[in-house]
């Protein structure tokens, strides 16, 4: 997420009331999660696992709980608590806005694009020419869909990302100030669910399409002219390349990638990056004519123990 502005290290370290490390002057362009962060932007780390993975990303600005050497070309913010400081910047420069009305004034509309009633359209979302969206559907603030997109009753585009740091008191929600976006010539379910990135966008490919009841999670990019079958769950930070299949009740772990044109057969478990090209059955994950021996294998057991015997 980039600011509307440049401001300096000093501006920032003010509006959250904490210390820095480096020249005050030193240009903050906007903040980011840290696979997706740029120069300028910053990132927070609350955990001494990750200082380093932190210290040494792309990123110019980290917010981090402890003084240490802050790396040349760099600037720290040192917070008693990074992830409510994250928080405090997601809401100052993305503030919630309240929509009395259910196709907001802001939003941008395209020729030809059919809404049907109880359908919401929030703040700032934009939407291209000769789309569909039929009755019931939810699309929240700042998303952005392409042409000739068809959208199904009941599905919700935007909703925050299931992310949360325990406490002793409950779960704390880091909130989302990212965006969905959706391409040209996608065709997307009945029931489905897209949740909005952190700070960056959850994209959806042109020409993919979804079946019904399909979830996708913060932060995770489809490629172009996938098939995702109903039932399957993607969770946040996933890359799926270009046409890849997921045939129905697939679940995924987060912050794998999906190999272009991969087939993935229902009810597998994708536990782990897999090369594209190739296809995948069972949980742990494998490739299907490997998975389909090992279960034939299986049925015979019972007839090598009557033999032991």
């Amino acid at each position: 997420m980039k600011f509307p502005k440049v401001y300096s290290l000093d501006e920032i370290a003010n509006l959250l009331n904490c210390e820095f490390i480096g020249d005050k002057n030193f240009q903050v362009l906007g903040m980011n999660e840290i696979h997706v962060v740029e120069p300028g932007d910053i990132v927070f780390v609350d955990h001494p696992k990750y200082y380093d993975k932190a210290l040494q990303s792309a990123a110019t600005i980290v917010l981090i709980n402890k003084k240490v050497d802050c790396p040349e070309g760099k600037a720290l913010l040192i917070s008693d608590d990074p992830f409510r400081d994250f928080n405090t910047l997601t809401k100052h420069f993305k503030p919630f806005q309240f929509a009395n009305v259910a196709i907001a004034s802001s939003a941008q509309i395209g020729e030809g694009t059919v809404i049907q009633p109880n359908s919401f359209v929030g703040n700032h979302v934009t939407i291209g020419k000769n789309c569909l969206i039929h009755s019931n559907v939810s699309i929240y603030d700042h998303t952005v869909i392409g042409d000739n997109v068809i959208i199904h009753a009941g599905t919700i585009l935007g909703a925050d990302a299931f992310y949360y740091k325990k406490r002793p008191e409950g779960f704390d929600q880091l909130i989302s100030g990212g965006r969905v976006v959706i391409e040209d010539n996608v065709g997307i379910g009945a029931l489905c669910t897209i949740d909005k990135g952190v700070t960056g966008d959850t994209t959806i490919g042109a020409g993919t399409k979804l079946d019904n009841q399909v979830h996708v999670g913060h932060d995770t990019v489809i490629g172009k002219k996938c098939l995702i079958a109903s039932q399957t769950g993607i969770a946040g930070c996933v890359i799926i390349e270009d046409e890849v299949t997921l045939w129905g009740q697939v679940g995924t772990t987060s912050g794998i990638t999906i190999g272009a044109k991969a087939v993935v057969m229902g009810q597998t478990g994708v536990t782990k990056s897999v090369e594209g090209g190739k296809s995948y059955f069972g949980t742990p994950i494998e490739e299907s004519r490997e998975k389909l021996k090992q279960l034939a294998n299986i049925k015979k057991i019972p007839e090598i123990l009557n033999k032991l015997k």
